[in-house]
C-alpha cells in the first residue's frame, strides 16, 4: 500500500536537495530586467512544462516525463518520490470604482509599484512513499487532482487607503505518478527504476481559438521535477556508472528529463531528476548571495544590471511580482563585499590553492578562504623558473622582462582579438614556461590605457615568441 507522509530521516535528505531543486523549479521564472513589459518575460515556463494531453499533440512540448535509473535496495527499503512543480496562477489587477465596485485595468500605479497583470507560480508538490517490492510488477499509481480556486488580495496605498486588489485564480490540473521497477539478470541485487509523471487533464483548447500556449498554461505542470529517495540501499550513477553496469545504464530511457546523484556528496540514496541536465551532487554557489532566477547568467553582471536600473522601472519590477521585488531590494542592498565575492571562483582548484591537515595556518580573507602565501599560478614557485628574469631568442636577440616588441599573432592560433593587435607594438612582462615544455610571453600593449591596471592584476596578453618580432632589448 502507498502512504504519502515521509519519515523524518527522509525529510532531512531532502532539505539539502531542495535547495538545487528550487533553481530548477524557478529557472527562467523571471528574467532581468524583471519586468513584466520586456519582451524575454512574454515567453515563459520554459523547462519541464507537461501540458494537457488534450493539448499536447498540438505543440512541442508534452504531457508527460520517464524517469529510468538503476537502483541497489536493501531488504524491506522504501522508495520515497516528490514530484515538484510550478501551477500558474493568473493574476488580473482591478481599481476601486467611486461606487464600491470594481473595473480590470491593465495597471494600478502606486508610490513604490506598478502592478500589472503576471501569471504568478504558485509551488505544489505531490508526496508518494512505497515499498519497494510493491514496485515488481505493475508498480504502484498514485493519482493527484488540484481543484480550480480563486482568492482576491486588496491593495492600498501608501496612505492606507483601499485602491484596488489583485485576482487570482488557479485552474483545475489533475495528474499521475507511476512507479514501477524490475530486477535485472546479473551478480548484483539491481533494479531499474521506471517513474512516470503524467498531466492527465482534460482540458482541451476552446473551439476555434487553436493551440493557445498562453490559456494551456494554467492547466499544465510547470518546472516538472522529482526527488527519489531509498531507506536503505543506493542508486547507481548515470554518468559514471562501475564497469559491470554500464550497458544496463545505456539500456535505460529517459524522456524530456535526466536522473542525477543529489544530496550530501559520497552518498548515493537519493536522486534528482529534472528537465535541466545537470552533473552527479548538483549544489548552489556558496557565493550567490540570492536567486536571480537565471543561471544562464553570472550573479556579478546580474547584480551590476539590476542596481543600474532607472527608478520607474524597478518600479515595475516591484509590482510584477514579489519574487522580482526580493531581487531588486537583494542588488539595492548588496554590501561591497558580497558583491566582490561574485567575482570569480575556480573550485576545481580548491585542493591546490587550500592547505591540508597540519598545515601552517594561511591568511583566511573576509569569507573564510585560506589562500597559500605563494599561489599555485605563481610560476616562481617552481624551483628552476623565474618569469622576471628568464629570456628566450627571438630572431637571434635576447627577449625578456622589458622588451618591446612587435606582435604577429600566428594564423594556426589566432583568435579575432589576436588580429586586432597584429602590428602593434607591446611591452614584454615575463616569459613563462608551461608544462609540456612551452614558452610563451605575456605582454601589455603600448598604447593602452589599462596598462597599467593589467600589470598591477597580473592580466596580460600572452603571444608565443614566434609570434613577435624585437625591436629593442633594454637589460
Amino acid at each position: 500500500m502507498t502512504v504519502t507522509a515521509f519519515a523524518p530521516e527522509t525529510e532531512e535528505r531532502f532539505v539539502l536537495a531542495r535547495q538545487v531543486a528550487d533553481a530548477v523549479l524557478f529557472e527562467g521564472y523571471v528574467l532581468y530586467p524583471y519586468r513584466a513589459s520586456a519582451a524575454k518575460n512574454r515567453l515563459r515556463w520554459q523547462f519541464g512544462v507537461l501540458v494537457p494531453p488534450g493539448w499536447g499533440t498540438e505543440c512541442e512540448e508534452h504531457d508527460f516525463q520517464h524517469t529510468e535509473c538503476l537502483m541497489e535496495p536493501k531488504a524491506g527499503a522504501t522508495l520515497a518520490v516528490e514530484v515538484r512543480f510550478l501551477h500558474a496562477r493568473r493574476r488580473t489587477v482591478q481599481r476601486v470604482r467611486p461606487d464600491g465596485g470594481f473595473d480590470t485595468v491593465p495597471e494600478l500605479r502606486l508610490e513604490d509599484r506598478v502592478l500589472v497583470p503576471w501569471d504568478e507560480g504558485s509551488e505544489e508538490r505531490v508526496e508518494v512513499v512505497a515499498p519497494v517490492d510493491e514496485l515488481l510488477g505493475e508498480g504502484v499509481t498514485h493519482p493527484f487532482r488540484l481543484p480550480a480556486r480563486e482568492d482576491t488580495e486588496p491593495v492600498v496605498d501608501e496612505a492606507g487607503r483601499a485602491v484596488g486588489r489583485l485576482v487570482r485564480r488557479c485552474e483545475e490540473i489533475s495528474g499521475a505518478v507511476r512507479l514501477s521497477a524490475r530486477e535485472l539478470d546479473g551478480p548484483y541485487r539491481t533494479m531499474r527504476l521506471t517513474a512516470v509523471v503524467e498531466n492527465t487533464s482534460d482540458w482541451t483548447p476552446p473551439e476555434g481559438r487553436g493551440a493557445d500556449r498562453e490559456a494551456a498554461l494554467p492547466h499544465s505542470l510547470v518546472a516538472t521535477h522529482l526527488l527519489m529517495a531509498l531507506s536503505a540501499g543506493s542508486f547507481l550513477s548515470m554518468t559514471d556508472p562501475p564497469e559491470w553496469a554500464k550497458g544496463a545504464v545505456a539500456a535505460c530511457r529517459n524522456l524530456h528529463t535526466w536522473p542525477v546523484l543529489a544530496g550530501e556528496p559520497g552518498r548515493a540514496d537519493l536522486v534528482l531528476s529534472s528537465p535541466i541536465i545537470l552533473q552527479d551532487h548538483p549544489a548552489i554557489a556558496p557565493e550567490s548571495p540570492g536567486a536571480l532566477y537565471d543561471a544562464t547568467e553570472i550573479d556579478e553582471i546580474l547584480a551590476l544590471r539590476t542596481a543600474a536600473l532607472t527608478d520607474e522601472e524597478k518600479r515595475e519590477a516591484r509590482g510584477t511580482d514579489e519574487r522580482a521585488a526580493a531581487v531588486i531590494e537583494l542588488a539595492d542592498s548588496m554590501p561591497p563585499e558580497v558583491l566582490e565575492r561574485l567575482h570569480g571562483a575556480v573550485r576545481s582548484l580548491r585542493e591546490v590553492t587550500c592547505p591540508g591537515p597540519g598545515a601552517p595556518d594561511g591568511f583566511p580573507d573576509e569569507f573564510g578562504v585560506t589562500r597559500p602565501d605563494t599561489p599555485w599560478w605563481d610560476p616562481a614557485s617552481e624551483a628552476g623558473f623565474d618569469p622576471a628574469q628568464d629570456r628566450v631568442v627571438v630572431d637571434g636577440r635576447s627577449v625578456g622582462q622589458g622588451s618591446r616588441v612587435e606582435l604577429h599573432p600566428g594564423l594556426r592560433r589566432t583568435d579575432a582579438q589576436d588580429i586586432f593587435l597584429r602590428g602593434r607594438t607591446a611591452k614584454v612582462e615575463a616569459v613563462l614556461h608551461d608544462v609540456d615544455g612551452g614558452v610563451h610571453l605575456a605582454v601589455t600593449v603600448e598604447g593602452d590605457p589599462g596598462a597599467d591596471v593589467r600589470r598591477e592584476q597580473g592580466r596580460f596578453l600572452y603571444f608565443q615568441p614566434d609570434e613577435v618580432t624585437p625591436l629593442e632589448d633594454d637589460v
